[in-house]
């Protein structure tokens, strides 16, 4: 090889080890090292593993979280209390882009009367059926009775296999049969990549995706392409056949989840159902169809259900602060989960 080439590699290297260098001294997101380690349903941490969590290529809101000794970033060590709420969900529930004061789980246990623990066991990445596999478990091995979901209006249709919010269990999205579809094991390149600085500010601050690059650089787009259909178009309203559709699926889902989770030793089960954040009307869109459709057949098998939609709009029509996090991040901020975590506590109080 000749000397030219060498140095070319040489600086390469240079630039990586020093990039890893700085990185290390900043809040770049580290591994999380999530895995199956308590239960073979529930991706978890390892018990008191330490990790940092930051948003974007400026690392905002960076945080280091802890978890528990049942893998969970919570607050509290799990043990059996019968009188303990559990706070089920995904990165809503988790909030590690918030201070650990004003995530929901610290919210909901300040509102509550009589010292009563709450749990978080927020999973990042998951859907409807994960939560009830995290039910489940809570009430086996804690005894827990009383719960509180919060959820995304999307969260039926995240459990359909292939929808990249899966840990476990699923719905197969052309026959809405069981299955099962757990995270394989990390590679040996997983493993080097999670202990790397350099390579998790890639993957996880600027979400580099080295497949993505490879299609990019053989499809051809020309400008042209590229701006087509860039204006607003105004949503349609969905045809009979696809709300049919959709509705079947949020009815099998929800029976799957009631199929799991261990009615007879419930007590309260509270949904917080997420929405648009506005006081605007707007057209009924399919997602919105298929929210509704949910919060219908959650009530009709006996749960709490709350549609924060109305809370949100009551919000947004005494002030124009926003409920979310940021324009880079739609999860809801200190603000926004008081109104949701108000409401549950309401609900838990009776």
């Amino acid at each position: 090889m000749g000397r030219a080439p060498l140095l070319f590699l040489g600086g390469i290297v240079a630039t990586a080890v020093c990039a890893e260098i700085v990185l290390r001294g900043l809040p770049v997101s580290t591994g999380t090292m999530t895995g199956y380690y308590q239960d073979p349903d529930i991706l978890a941490y390892p018990a008191h593993h330490t990790w940092t969590m930051a948003t974007g290529w400026d690392l905002r809101n960076p945080h280091t979280l802890r978890a528990n000794n049942w893998g969970f970033a919570a607050e509290h060590e799990f043990t059996a209390a019968p009188e303990a709420v559990a706070l089920i969900g995904d990165s809503y529930v988790e909030a590690s882009m918030l201070a650990p004061r004003d995530r929901p789980a610290a919210q909901l246990e300040a509102l509550l009367p009589g010292q009563r623990k709450v749990y978080a066991m927020g999973t990042p990445g998951t859907a409807m059926l994960d939560y009830a596999q995290r039910i489940r478990f809570a009430n086996e091995r804690f005894q827990i009775r009383d719960f509180v979901v919060l959820m995304e209006g999307a969260d039926a249709r995240q459990a359909l296999c292939g929808s990249g919010n899966i840990v476990s269990r699923c719905l197969d999205p052309e026959t809405l049969e069981p299955r099962t579809a757990r995270h394989p094991r990390a590679s040996a390149w997983t493993d080097l990549a999670r202990h790397s600085a350099l390579a998790q500010y890639l993957m996880s601050q600027l979400r580099f995706k080295p497949a993505t690059v490879v299609k990019a650089m053989f499809t051809r787009k020309p400008p042209e392409e590229a701006g087509a259909g860039a204006g607003k178009v105004a949503p349609t309203a969905p045809d009979p056949e696809q709300l049919a559709r959709a509705q079947a699926m949020v009815d099998a889902v929800v029976q799957q989840f009631f199929a799991t989770v261990p009615r007879a030793q419930i007590r309260q089960l509270v949904f917080l159902v997420d929405g648009r954040r506005t006081s605007q009307a707007a057209p009924r869109t399919l997602a919105e169809l298929e929210r509704a459709h949910l919060i219908l057949r959650l009530r009709e098998q006996g749960a709490t259900v709350h549609d924060l939609e109305p809370l949100y709009a009551a919000h947004a029509a005494r002030s124009q602060r926003s409920l979310a996090v940021g324009p880079y991040d739609g999860h809801l901020n200190p603000m926004g989960l008081h109104l949701a975590m108000a409401a549950a506590a309401q609900s838990l109080a009776r």
